[in-house]
């Protein structure tokens, strides 16, 4: 199996207000994902809170991810920054953890065009020689990825896949032929966006970058082997467990439920990093209950 196929699972990173990783929070996270037996962590992908962290914190992150669940899982790690030097620095900074491959984000205060993104891109690939996953993700960066520059990225010597964001029509076969029409046979593509990830997959999407993995992996891992294997029916019954999940995210952003999470299974009580504001005591308990909701139609 390919680096960027099948479940990818995406937690938090749990530091202090200063930002501080608590690494011994975060390895307990990492292990629920290795014990579950996802196809690979996203560590420090929007969920991980990147944007917020300093160089040497995601470091420690890193490193904290591959003394846990390095050589048992793959580990793809995010090196968005807002300068190529810094993104290319954070690149090898993974490589030298020894992590197994990059997500990249175009991330920038200036709005971007395609030529400098391209030379981003190109410039990252090469300074962290690992397998690189393009992060489209433009309802954080404001930059959307045309299908031609996605064909030219697709080119570039360790340039592997691309994660995709829904698309608004729910068309993902034809989404997904239009871009197989122009990129490697061995390019592959995924879908972040919880609530689309079994449909992505049954239209033959190959991964699901997925938020609510990072902590329930194994729950997820289900619904995920069920669309790898077309079972559509498996399927749509496993995902209406986490419809009042899905509901909580479109609402509050899955970034402020996952913290309510993560202390509603004692994995660690920490709060988002500000400006992001935790969830009201109202929000709290409907999280509550959708977790609740979760483990019943589970079986537990």
């Amino acid at each position: 199996m390919s680096l960027f196929e099948g479940l990818s699972a995406f937690p938090i990173t749990p530091a202090d207000p200063s930002g501080r990783v608590d690494t011994a929070a975060l390895a307990r996270i990492l292990l629920r994902i290795k014990d579950a037996k996802a196809d690979s962590v996203g560590l420090l992908g929007s969920t991980g809170a990147y944007a917020f962290l300093s160089r040497e914190e995601r470091r420690r992150a890193v490193e904290t991810a591959v003394e846990a669940v390095g050589g048992e899982i793959p580990i793809i790690v995010g090196v968005g920054a807002l300068r190529t030097s810094e993104a290319q620095a954070l690149a090898r900074d993974v490589k030298a953890s020894g992590a197994d491959g990059l997500l990249l984000a175009p991330v920038s205060y200036v709005p971007l065009r395609d030529p400098e993104v391209y030379e981003h891109f190109a410039a990252v690939a090469g300074a962290g020689q690992l397998p690189l996953s393009i992060y489209n993700n433009p309802g954080t960066t404001r930059f959307t990825f045309s299908r031609d520059l996605i064909s030219r990225l697709s080119n570039i010597p360790n340039i592997a896949g691309i994660k995709m964001p829904l698309p608004s029509d729910e068309d993902y076969a034809t989404e997904l032929s239009a871009i197989r029409a122009t990129t490697p046979s061995d390019f592959h593509i995924g879908y972040s966006g919880d609530w689309g990830g079994s449909s992505s997959l049954l239209a033959g999407g190959d991964a699901w970058y997925s938020v609510v993995a990072g902590l329930f992996p194994a729950e997820t891992l289900a619904l995920t082997r069920a669309a790898q294997a077309g079972d559509a029916d498996r399927a749509k019954q496993i995902d209406a467990a986490f419809e009042p999940l899905w509901a909580l995210f479109k609402e509050f952003g899955s970034f402020r439920v996952m913290y309510v999470i993560a202390e509603l299974l004692d994995l660690c009580k920490v709060d988002p990093p500000r400006p992001v504001l935790p969830l009201s005591d109202e929000a709290r308990q409907r999280v509550a209950a959708a977790v609740n909701h979760l483990y019943v139609r589970d079986g537990r």
